[in-house]
């Protein structure tokens, strides 16, 4: 394969549409819009969800519950995980090892068993996840936000 070989896959590059050029090109005159109605005008843009006068579909579904935009959500790493791990344990090694997104808060939960001694550090610990790390004679440590 040579730089002057290389050329875009088949359809998927078009032409752009080029109306009002007349009625020998197809899209003369009304330019494909059609005659009158909201729609034929200049200036229109249609509304989201807009449904030409019937019920929107975010209107006809129900609504149920109560979403908490303020809600602090944590990435979650089970001690299981941990445990092969070794050294210090920080959010960036383990974003770093793909067990959570960068930049985001850490909880550690307490599935699994722990046999080596490892510190960790995390934005939050449940009750089993600390006692397991701590028994196994490691240390947890929440850093400051």
């Amino acid at each position: 394969m040579k730089l002057h070989e290389l050329a875009p896959a088949k359809g998927s590059t078009q032409k752009r549409k080029r109306v009002g050029r007349g009625p020998g090109s197809g899209l003369g005159k009304t330019s494909g819009r059609g005659h009158k109605g909201q729609k034929s005008r200049s200036g229109y843009s249609g509304m989201i969800g807009f449904e030409g006068g019937q019920m929107p579909l975010i209107r006809r579904v129900p609504k149920r519950g109560f979403n908490n935009i303020f809600r602090t959500e944590y990435e979650v790493v089970n001690v299981a995980q941990l445990a092969s791990l070794e050294g210090e344990v920080t959010p960036q090694v383990l974003a770093e090892l793909g067990l959570v997104r960068k930049g985001k808060l850490v909880k550690v939960l307490g599935d699994g068993e722990i046999t080596r001694a490892i510190a960790v550090v995390a934005h939050k610990f449940s009750k089993s996840a600390r006692s397991k790390i701590e028994a196994a004679g490691g240390s947890c440590e929440e850093p400051a936000r």
